[in-house]
């Protein structure tokens, strides 16, 4: 049995595609279990980029299964589209594609609502997908499952009261302009027709795969530090990306879990807002965002940029369980005389001895760094790990040592050529 957990270690864009994408080959499924079209996650083969943002990366993999499961939100539209990229691409989804039937669906309403809580003096930095209000209306029980589909007179029933409902907030608290419900419908009703042959029971369909020896690779989007309950509240997601939220998203118990993998970039980014106590301002951080072309896969937003947080990331090894990590983009360090690494944080000038999650003390707390020599020498063409300057072997152990992880795989490029594997 091997049901492995793959977890992004920081605050998302840890380059989870291209590893998902590389390790796809040795699992029979690639599962996903959070999260929603707020996600991108991009793999390169050979001169092609595919930026995928539903379907999990196994895709691009012949004869692997891939799962959607109950936790992620699903953008029916979004969905469609790529779906029909995939297979103009010649890549087979149907009769691979599994998506669970309590999975949620993304409404119309729930991206306005987005839109116009970002807009406010309160926004947290969403991309704007409706991804937060649809989890709140599944919470609040008022939610749309794309097993509802499968009875359009139950799902127009559903979407007239929930669109009367969110309409009377949009005119009434926002004064902003009702949406259609009669365009809503004839939408929404249109997709029993495409959807409903990928609708699965989940669980079932991974108990069994699981009994029958099948291996399988739950993916996860975001980073553990965008966890709702485990990061740095209230500028994370609305769901858990860190491994424990595995089990939840798609029906796996965590006795079947037999690894937890996290993928740790070289360096640190942040997309939006919230605390970043190893953000480079001014200069250099503008130059990591352009050696790494740190810009977010779904909405291009540039990524903040920022030295390797070796603290935080022992904060996110505990949550997670991880034992193994890949490293992401290293190749982009190649240009520095020197590296910090950010050993410890202070905080009224007392070293902590664990991570604080709440932002009034991020944003005071101060990074103890330690600084490297670079190596300046391209590394994109090595595909050996002792083929490594020295100086990037000795920043590898240096991490590896005060984040408390074993890296076994080194990406030094966004191809899948460009990993080296210990």
């Amino acid at each position: 049995m091997s049901v492995s957990v793959l977890v992004g270690s920081q605050w998302g864009d840890e380059g989870k595609g291209k590893i998902v994408d590389i390790l796809g080959d040795r699992f029979d499924i690639v599962a996903r279990y959070q999260g929603g079209a707020n996600a991108g996650h991009t793999i390169v083969i050979e001169e092609q980029q595919f930026i995928l943002h539903l379907i999990p990366s196994g895709i691009l993999r012949d004869g692997i299964d891939c799962v959607i499961g109950n936790g992620v939100v699903i953008d029916p539209k979004a969905l469609l589209e790529e779906i029909h990229f995939l297979e103009n691409h010649g890549f087979k989804v149907k009769g691979r594609l599994f998506i669970s039937h309590n999975a949620h669906l993304i409404m119309p309403y729930h991206k306005v609502i987005d839109s116009i809580n970002e807009s406010g003096d309160n926004k947290v930095g969403t991309t704007g997908r409706g991804i937060g209000p649809c989890y709140i209306d599944k919470y609040d029980r008022k939610g749309i499952r794309i097993i509802d589909l499968l009875d359009k007179v139950e799902l127009e029933k559903k979407i007239r009261r929930n669109v009367d409902e969110k309409n009377k907030i949009i005119k009434n608290v926002y004064n902003k302009e009702e949406l259609d419900v009669e365009i809503i419908l004839k939408e929404y009703l249109s997709y029993n027709e495409e959807i409903t042959q990928y609708i699965t029971d989940v669980p079932a369909f991974l108990d069994k795969a699981i009994k029958d020896g099948k291996s399988v690779l739950m993916e996860g989007a975001q980073g553990a530090l965008l966890d709702v309950d485990h990061g740095t509240y209230p500028f994370v997601t609305s769901s858990s990306p860190t491994s424990g939220g595995a089990c939840i998203g798609v029906g796996v118990p965590p006795t079947k879990i037999s690894s937890v993998f996290g993928i740790v970039k070289a360096y640190t980014t942040r997309v939006g807002l919230g605390p970043f106590p190893t953000e480079l301002l001014g200069d250099e951080g503008e130059a990591l965002r352009k050696w790494g072309a740190e810009f977010g896969a779904t909405t291009g937003r540039p990524r903040r940029c920022g030295w390797f947080d070796a603290f935080l990331l022992n904060y996110s090894r505990m949550i997670n369980g991880i034992e193994r990590v890949a490293i992401t983009k290293l190749d982009v360090l190649s240009n520095l005389d020197e590296i910090k690494v950010c050993i410890a944080y202070e905080l009224n000038g007392k070293r902590l001895e664990s991570f604080p999650t709440t932002v009034s003390q991020l944003e005071r707390i101060v990074p103890i760094y330690q600084t490297l020599p670079g190596w300046k020498t391209d590394i994109t063409s090595i595909r050996k790990y002792e083929d490594l300057p020295v100086e990037t072997k000795n920043y590898l152990s240096f991490i590896s040592e005060h984040s408390g992880f074993e890296i076994s795989i080194i990406s030094v490029g966004p191809k899948r050529s460009q990993t080296i594997e210990l």
